[in-house]
C-alpha cells in the first residue's frame, strides 16, 4: 500500500461554493437554504495543525482543503459537522459545511459553504457536547476555570451565526453541559440539574460527583458521574432522568470518556488498566469487557457483529468481540511515537471504516475493521493532522 501526498491547496474554495445556509424546517429531514442535498455523504477528514491551521480531507477524491485558521487547540470535540477548538481562554467554531441528517430509518446528506463560525471566550479549556443533529437543539460548553456553563443555539450555527441561549456561573472544577432534546444538563459541584433553552431551572438536582464523559446516542444524552452514569432522554417533551449504577461486585476504574459510532445505542470506554466498559443506554445497563491487554482509547462500532475497537499504548489498533473481549484482528504499531509525545491521537469509528491520526507520524490511516484490520488508505497531508474528525456523515 502506498501513502497518497496529498497537497493543501491554499487560497482556494471551501469544499462547496453554496451561499451560506439558512434556517432549517422541522420537515425538511434537516434541508437548510442554499445547501445541495446529495446522493451520498460527503465524508471527509478535517484537522487542525500546531498552528491552527484547518484543512478538509474529501475521502472520496481526496483532495485537500484550506479553510483557514483558528486558535492553537488543546482539545477538539466534533458533532460529524462542526469542530469546536479549545484552548484555556476559549473555543473558535469551523463548520466543515457537510453533514448527515438523521432520519431513524434512512438519511439524508448535505453539503454547504464551510467556514470559519466565530469564537466563544471562556476560562479553562472547554468541555464539550453535542447532539446528533447539527442543525437543531444546543451545544453545550463547560469552562472550568471559571464555572460557566453555556449553552450555544445548533439551529443559529447553521445560518453561520454563534449564539448563547444561556450562560450560567456554576462551581468551578470538573464540569459538563449536555444538551437532551431542547433541554440541557448541567453537572458542576456534585450535582445535575436541569434547564430550558434559556437557562431556567426545571425539577429536582440530581448528585453527580466528579463529572466526566458525555455522549448522546439513539436513546439519550449520558452524562458520566463517579457512582455510574445519568440517561437523560426526552418522553412527552419533558425531560426524563434515570441512573446507571455500574454492577455492584464488579471493580474497576470508572468510565470518564464515552465514544461509538455516531447515534448508536451502545458507548465504549476504557477502564484503566482493565478492560473497556460498554454502556447499553436502550437496555439501561454496563458490562465490563476484559481485553487482551490494556488499552488507552476505545469505541464501540454496535454493528450486528458487535465491534469494540480499541488503542493500544504502542499504538495498534485492536478489533475485540463485544461480546467476549477476544480479539479478532489488530493492525501493526501505527501511532507509538505520537503516544509516547503525549501527542493527542483520535480513534473515530463508523460503520464501514475506523479512522486514526497520527501528529508524530504526519500520517491518518483509514482501516477496514471487518477485514482483518486492512489499512485501507493512508495520507499523508502537508500539514501535521495534530487533531482530526471525521466530517460528513
Amino acid at each position: 500500500m502506498s501513502a497518497l501526498l496529498l497537497l493543501a491547496l491554499a487560497g482556494c474554495a471551501s469544499p462547496a461554493s453554496t451561499p451560506p445556509a439558512e434556517t432549517p424546517s422541522a420537515d425538511t429531514h434537516g434541508e437548510i437554504a442554499g445547501a445541495a442535498e446529495l446522493a451520498e455523504p460527503a465524508v471527509g477528514l478535517t484537522s487542525i495543525d500546531g498552528e491552527g491551521r484547518v484543512s478538509h480531507l474529501d475521502l472520496l477524491d481526496e483532495t485537500t482543503t484550506d479553510l483557514g485558521a483558528v486558535r492553537v487547540p488543546l482539545s477538539l470535540h466534533s458533532d460529524g459537522r462542526y469542530l469546536f477548538a479549545a484552548d484555556e481562554s476559549g473555543v473558535s467554531i469551523v463548520d466543515s459545511g457537510v453533514w448527515t441528517w438523521d432520519h431513524v430509518d434512512h438519511f439524508h446528506y448535505y453539503r454547504a459553504a464551510a467556514r470559519i463560525l466565530g469564537e466563544v471566550e471562556g476560562e479553562g479549556t472547554a468541555v464539550v457536547a453535542t447532539s446528533n443533529s447539527s442543525t437543531t437543539g444546543g451545544t453545550g460548553l463547560f469552562f472550568p476555570g471559571s464555572g460557566e456553563a453555556v449553552l450555544l443555539d445548533t439551529e443559529a450555527l447553521s445560518r453561520g451565526e454563534v449564539v448563547e441561549t444561556f450562560r450560567l456561573s456554576v462551581a468551578p472544577g470538573a464540569g459538563l453541559v449536555t444538551p437532551a432534546g431542547s433541554f440541557a444538563a448541567v453537572a458542576a459541584g456534585g450535582e445535575m440539574t436541569l434547564h430550558t433553552a434559556d437557562g431556567s431551572a426545571i425539577g429536582e438536582a440530581e448528585t453527580c460527583a466528579d463529572p466526566a464523559g458525555t455522549v448522546t446516542t439513539r436513546v439519550g444524552a449520558v452524562i458520566g458521574c463517579q457512582d455510574g452514569a445519568l440517561l437523560v432522554t426526552v418522553e412527552n417533551e419533558q425531560p426524563v432522568v434515570e441512573r446507571v449504577p455500574y454492577p455492584s461486585g464488579t471493580v474497576a476504574p470508572r468510565a470518564t470518556a464515552f465514544a461509538n459510532r455516531e447515534g448508536r445505542p451502545t458507548v465504549a470506554a476504557v477502564a484503566e488498566g482493565v478492560g473497556v466498559w460498554l454502556l447499553d443506554t436502550r437496555e439501561r445497563s454496563w458490562t465490563l469487557l476484559p481485553t487482551p491487554e490494556p488499552v488507552v482509547q476505545a469505541t464501540a462500532v454496535d454493528d450486528k457483529d458487535a465491534n469494540v475497537l480499541a488503542l493500544t499504548a504502542d499504538g495498534r489498533v485492536l478489533v475485540l468481540d463485544g461480546e467476549t473481549g477476544a480479539q479478532r484482528a489488530a493492525t501493526t504499531p501505527l501511532v507509538g511515537a505520537s503516544l509516547a509525545a503525549g501527542q493527542p491521537v483520535t480513534l473515530i469509528a463508523d460503520q464501514q471504516r475506523a479512522y486514526l491520526n497520527g501528529p508524530a507520524e504526519g500520517r491518518m490511516w483509514e482501516i477496514d475493521f471487518a477485514d482483518d484490520a486492512r489499512i485501507a488508505r493512508e495520507f499523508a497531508p502537508e500539514r501535521t493532522p495534530l487533531f482530526v474528525a471525521e466530517t460528513g456523515r
